[in-house]
């Protein structure tokens, strides 16, 4: 022991003790996990991050340290020495690596006693997460965000190896810069130096990456931190972490394999999953079509069957009304779920209006055809239509919504996963992966009558398509990608521009006119005249990834300190007011909403 210690230093881990170390005198170091007194012996569950051991006290070992073991409470941080034992036969724990033996201590200390914690560790899940998240250091000490975390590093290592290898280099790019459009708004920092000017928080390290490739690195990666003011969700945080990736002198399907082979090399490497490679591709267009989303779950199939064509001719009024305003009639079909009762599609029509449709047409499937609702404003031949378009057998479900093609397409999406959760059709620890294409260009903002970048600005387009972007934008596809695993967006990339003429036009469509493209992007349009090469790249969702591998629900069971949906951090009560003195070194004055 260091002769610097001022307590008893371990010898070795709680959780590695083994069989091998019978006999030996051992050093543990950790927290009290649960105590137990058996009259004349006390019991100590110690933990550290290698996990859990059994430490005895007892009389015949020290009456000084049993007597101490009295006052232990749960998260206590004590030091032990004793000798490693078998344990008596018959109480033997299988469930935990140091079952078999247990430490008889000679010697405590105890380095911190705790107070009692506002929730225990081993029944976390049943604690408000709002209050796990204020007494986040409490909560590290779980097992499960241990572990999660523990997957979180080795995942990181693993692409780090994986990108080393395959030529890249790890290059840091700066966290004050100027705005980089990626569809959020940008947090902003005050520049003390520069009174009245700002700092943006990159949302991606998007234009220092090309600006990379124009540089001659032709192969750059970093785990970079991105940051988003936007609205929050289950996968998405305010700060986020991804893989970033660029190449020079790539086409599109030289990205595809060296991302699979990343994706695959970390989850073998991690969870020991071997992803099927090569991904299989599917364009933006049929994903639409057939999920109604374009990051599509494939584990099980249920795709959206089109009616719209049949709408015209049937009495039923919302059909044909829908199909007259160039609307859309679709549905899925629930395979063997004839038999729910009216309560339960009154509740599937409650959850599909939640998703913005205004209704939900139900018709179960029968041997004698199609009971429904609306079955009286069809004819025996439109329902036998119907039947026969969705491949209806006796026993199914089918669901059917009519309105514009947004709200079907959301509102199916919504319905077709909540359906295959109901059927049992998706296995937990199962990955399916593929890839979306051939995303548009740009869309219409109806609200502000203009051409929005689909991805950003900096997407190539379709060679093919080029002509089209004089003519008609809305129909030109831009050379972008999504990798999508288990219906979400694990990464998002494009083959990018590199000609200033082309970069000029997109600007044009989207609304940028030259003198504010000059002022936001000049250093990037400049750069493009001096020999920019052919470059394009992707950026993993680091935080994402890992959420899977470690078969949570929540991104926040993988960030070690995340914030709350309204991008809060409880614990250190952020973000919170700033001394006055600091904001007129800022030459900022606040303008402040009234309270109601």
């Amino acid at each position: 022991m260091s002769e610097h210690a001022m307590f008893m230093k371990r010898t070795i881990r709680c959780g590695e003790v083994r069989e091998a170390h019978i006999g030996q005198e051992v050093v543990l170091n950790g927290w009290v996990h649960r105590r137990r007194d058996h009259g004349g012996l006390i019991f100590i569950d110690l933990r550290d991050r290698a996990g859990l051991v059994q430490v005895v006290f007892g009389p015949e070992d020290s009456v000084t340290a049993l007597e101490a073991a009295h006052d232990l409470r749960s998260e206590y941080v004590i030091a032990v020495r004793g000798t490693v034992v078998r344990r008596p036969e018959g109480t033997e724990n299988p469930e935990l690596q140091t079952g078999t033996v247990e430490v008889r201590v000679r010697e405590l200390e105890i380095l911190n006693p705790a107070k009692t914690p506002p929730f225990s560790l081993t029944d976390r899940t049943e604690t408000d997460e709002l209050v796990r998240m204020k007494y986040r250091y409490i909560d590290l000490r779980s097992e499960r965000l241990q572990r999660n975390l523990r997957i979180r590093h080795e995942a990181a290592q693993a692409a780090r190896e994986f990108l080393t290898r395959e030529g890249f280099w790890e290059v840091e790019t700066p966290l004050l810069f100027k705005p980089t459009p990626e569809g959020a708004r940008d947090y902003l920092v005050p520049s003390r130096i520069s009174p009245g000017n700002f700092y943006s928080l990159p949302q991606s390290p998007q234009i220092l990456k090309q600006l990379l490739m124009v540089g001659g690195i032709d192969r750059y990666f970093q785990i970079a931190k991105c940051l988003r003011d936007e609205d929050l969700r289950a996968d998405r945080q305010p700060e986020f972490t991804q893989i970033d990736l660029e190449f020079a002198f790539v086409d599109r399907d030289e990205v595809f394999d060296v991302t699979e082979r990343l994706f695959a090399h970390m989850f073998r490497q991690v969870i020991g999953y071997e992803l099927p490679v090569p991904f299989p591709r599917m364009t933006y267009a049929e994903a639409m079509r057939d999920y109604g989303t374009d990051k599509p779950d494939t584990r099980f199939d249920m795709k959206l069957v089109d009616l719209t064509d049949l709408a015209p001719e049937v009495e039923f009024k919302v059909f044909r009304d829908v199909a007259a305003r160039h609307g859309q009639v679709k549905g899925i079909k629930a395979e063997g779920c004839g038999d729910y009762a009216r309560a339960q599609l009154d509740k599937l029509t409650e959850f599909a209006k939640q998703h913005k449709a205004q209704g939900l047409v139900w018709m179960r499937v029968t041997p004698e055809g199609l009971d429904s609702p609306v079955a009286r404003f069809l004819t025996a031949e439109q329902l036998d239509q119907i039947r026969q378009r969705f491949s209806a057998q006796p026993g199914d479900l089918l669901l059917i919504v009519a309105d514009q093609p947004a709200i079907v397409a959301e509102s199916l999406d919504w319905l077709r996963r909540e359906m295959a959760q109901r059927m049992g059709l998706i296995r937990p620890m199962t990955f399916s992966p593929l890839w979306v294409v051939d995303f548009p260009l740009v869309s219409w903002n109806e609200e502000e009558k203009r051409w929005d970048a689909e991805h950003h600005p900096f997407c190539m387009p379709h060679h093919e398509d080029w002509e089209l972007l004089d003519t008609d934008p809305g129909k030109v596809r831009a050379l972008s990608y999504d990798a999508v695993i288990n219906g979400s967006e694990c990464a998002s990339g494009s083959i990018r521009v590199h000609r200033r003429d082309i970069q000029q036009k997109v600007f044009d469509i989207i609304g940028v006119t030259p003198e504010e493209a000059e002022r936001k992007f000049g250093f990037l349009l400049n750069a493009f005249e001096y020999g920019t090469p052919p470059h394009g790249g992707i950026a993993p969702g680091f935080d994402r990834i890992v959420m899977m591998m470690c078969g949570e629900e929540n991104i926040r069971e993988v960030i070690a300190f995340p914030k709350t949906q309204r991008a809060v951090d409880l614990m250190a009560d952020a973000p919170g007011p700033v001394d006055p003195r600091q904001l007129k070194e800022l030459h900022i004055k606040l303008d402040l909403p009234t309270q109601p």
